[in-house]
């Protein structure tokens, strides 16, 4: 099984796609940077208000991303059999999903945000702000879930500069306006965390233009083919919900569980909360990093299995989970080097700078081994496989880090850094568990003729070695 493996292939492979994903998430957690610094100017609590509210919108990332899964799974595989209309149909019935998803999501949001705030601190003057951030922001959700589902689509037939270029428009016009609006330059009025939320908004509905006019000048059809977004069928929908229930299940209950982590966090000291707001930020640098090589396991593993190039889809899935890991352990040591400076920027002193340099050091340590497992979960989903990376972060979320982080905060009141490190105690028992699934190949499971018939082949294969 790993004869002649061509190494500078598959880095060629992985660079095309992975480059262009990390760097728009690296544009996309420096625009959040620039957000924080300029808001850090106006206080910790105006910081800790905004990032519980980010908070919220990661309990909608986590109610939709199964959804976003689950379609880059069919996506991927009939990209990889050529199958078009498949692509069209996955596409369309992924988007009417996650946008469901955000309209909910913003009504809340609009509409109740004393209620969210409420759920995520008791500390009233973090919440005041909040409301008034939350309740603007909410508007951009639609605009922010809907460039994410066709980013999906383009990244998983392998058109990953076009997301990048609306990126670019994105955070220009995001940091532009923030520097207008939130400070009243240029003549406008000093609107503070207001002034964050309407540049946010006018942002994402930038992000969504730009994506559609940069599809129409190259051509580039599935975004437009209409016609065969809703062209389902009883058999194509019962395969879809198979395949997407596991991760939809998946998502939301970690969203939940990240969802009481979080409430735990935000009930600490004000201190703390600023420092966790500002870890955030931070660590989307380190998770910018990680998509790029998981969306480029994703579709070049799911294009192999979907084809019936079973084995290359298994030789590069391995390859590509280590490769990933060494770039990540790279990022944590410069991580390290510069956190100093980097806390400072964001306005972080005395006891918030000593807990966010805590955060950083544990989650540095954590992430090495935690992103190995993400990109395992999404190379077996992407490959067919959306239940056993699943099943395994769930049962270890509820039955080991909820408890251990309650326990740790309300039983024994340990140190907040103490509490914090609980959030990744499992890590290293699902690694050893995933590697051990990883070289069994039982996350092979096609969904096209092509694939099942390439799967069929490499069983054969294996058994005569």
């Amino acid at each position: 099984m790993k004869n002649h493996f061509d190494y500078r292939q598959l880095l060629k492979q992985v660079a095309v796609i992975a480059i262009p994903v990390a760097l728009q998430n690296l544009l996309s957690t420096t625009g959040s940077m620039i957000d924080t610094v300029m808001i850090s100017s106006l206080g910790e609590l105006n910081v800790a208000a905004v990032g519980l509210c980010g908070q919220f919108s990661f309990l909608m990332f986590a109610c939709y991303w199964g959804f976003v899964g689950g379609g880059g799974l069919f996506i991927s595989q009939y990209w990889g059999a050529k199958d078009y209309k498949g692509i069209s149909r996955s596409y369309g019935m992924t988007l009417t999903c996650m946008m469901t998803v955000s309209v909910i999501f913003a009504a809340l949001g609009a509409i109740f945000p004393k209620l969210v705030l409420a759920m995520y601190t008791d500390k009233v003057s973090i919440q005041a702000i909040g409301i008034e951030y939350l309740s603007i922001v909410a508007f951009a959700y639609p605009f922010q879930v809907l460039s994410v589902g066709m980013s999906t689509l383009l990244r998983s037939t392998e058109r990953v500069k076009i997301p990048l270029y609306a990126s670019i428009a994105s955070v220009v016009t995001n940091t532009f306006l923030n520097w207008v609006l939130i400070f009243g330059n240029l003549g406008a009025p000093v609107l503070g965390v207001r002034g964050a939320a309407i540049a946010t908004v006018v942002s994402s509905l930038v992000n969504v233009i730009f994506i559609l006019i940069c599809a129409l000048f190259t051509k580039y059809k599935f975004l437009f083919d209409i016609k065969n977004f809703f062209a389902w069928d009883k058999e194509f929908l019962r395969l879809f919900m198979k395949k997407c229930f596991p991760i939809i299940c998946n998502e939301l209950l970690i969203g939940i569980g990240n969802g009481v982590i979080n409430i735990v966090l935000g009930h600490q000291v004000e201190e703390a909360i600023a420092a966790v707001a500002v870890f955030r930020t931070i660590e989307g640098l380190v998770i910018g990093f990680f998509v790029g090589f998981s969306s480029a396991a994703s579709v070049l593993v799911g294009k192999c299995v979907g084809s019936g190039e079973t084995k290359a889809a298994y030789q590069r899935a391995i390859r590509i989970v280590y490769f990933c890991q060494i770039t990540i352990l790279l990022v944590v040591v410069v991580l390290f080097a510069i956190h100093g400076p980097l806390l400072r920027l964001m306005n972080l002193s005395g006891l918030s700078f000593d807990f966010g340099t805590g955060l950083i050091f544990i989650y540095g340590i954590a992430c090495i081994i935690r992103m190995g497992n993400w990109t395992q979960n999404d190379t077996y989903r992407s490959a067919g496989d959306a239940t056993f990376g699943t099943v395994l972060e769930i049962a270890f979320m509820y039955a080991l880090v909820l408890p251990a982080l309650i326990i740790a905060n309300n039983v024994f009141h340990a140190p907040f850094l103490v509490v914090f490190a609980m959030c990744y105690i499992d890590e290293p028992i699902r690694y050893i568990l995933m590697q051990h699934h990883m070289y069994s190949a039982k996350w092979i499971k096609p969904v096209t003729p092509e694939g099942k018939l390439g799967l069929q082949k490499f069983l054969e294969e294996r058994k005569s070695k």
